[in-house]
């Protein structure tokens, strides 16, 4: 299978397509959701641009690089990791943003190789993490930079996405990681909950 090199890490090219699909997928779900739904057919070139630009950054970014952080140290754990993206979970997410909710699923990191609960913990922890490391780095830059409030929205959305993660279940990184350490599930189920409050 073809393969070319992407920074330090190794992606195939079907891996890179996936990642740009659910991450143009999910932009522009939460592109229509900010719009208010059906409005984006009567939106301005401007407003549309804005939407896109604002969920491609905050959402967008949170999605990737949660992805990425479990597939990083997957591969630092010698495990080979890829990224399948769910298209038919991609196109319920743009549907249904149209109805004025998203359900969206957009994709996961398949794993294999010798993968113990410690292992397991640690990757699954990685997501939960980058997103509250991206919740952290926008709410500082709020404070800093003239778009405040795109800056907000990415500090309110990925501190969401670390927290919703956590949730112990199902396939969800809280289980994983609870599964492994009760006290690092805490850590960062109770942080991300903390946050949301806050941000």
């Amino acid at each position: 299978m073809p393969r070319c090199r992407v920074d330090f890490q190794t992606f195939t090219r079907e891996e890179l397509r996936d990642i740009a699909k659910a991450w143009a997928a999910i932009s522009f779900a939460f592109a229509v959701l900010l719009l208010g739904g059906t409005r984006l057919f009567t939106a301005s070139p401007g407003e549309l641009l804005r939407a896109m630009g604002t969920a491609a950054v905050t959402v967008g970014i949170g999605f990737v690089l949660h992805e990425l952080g479990h597939k990083f140290v997957a591969q630092r754990y010698g495990c080979v990791a890829r990224f399948k993206s769910f298209d038919t979970m991609l196109l319920i997410a743009v549907f249904s943003s149209f109805l004025g909710f998203l359900f969206a699923a957009p994709g996961a990191v398949f794993i294999s190789g010798a993968v113990t609960y410690q292992k397991s913990g640690r990757i699954a922890a990685a997501g939960p993490l980058v997103n509250i490391a991206l919740a952290l780095l926008f709410s500082a830059l709020a404070v800093f930079l003239p778009a405040a409030s795109l800056l907000a929205y990415g500090a309110s959305v990925n501190i969401f996405l670390a927290f919703f993660n956590m949730l112990p279940f199902g396939s969800f990184d809280g289980l994983k990681v609870l599964l492994w350490d009760k006290r690092a599930f805490a850590a960062l189920f109770l942080g991300s909950l903390a946050l949301m409050v806050v941000l």
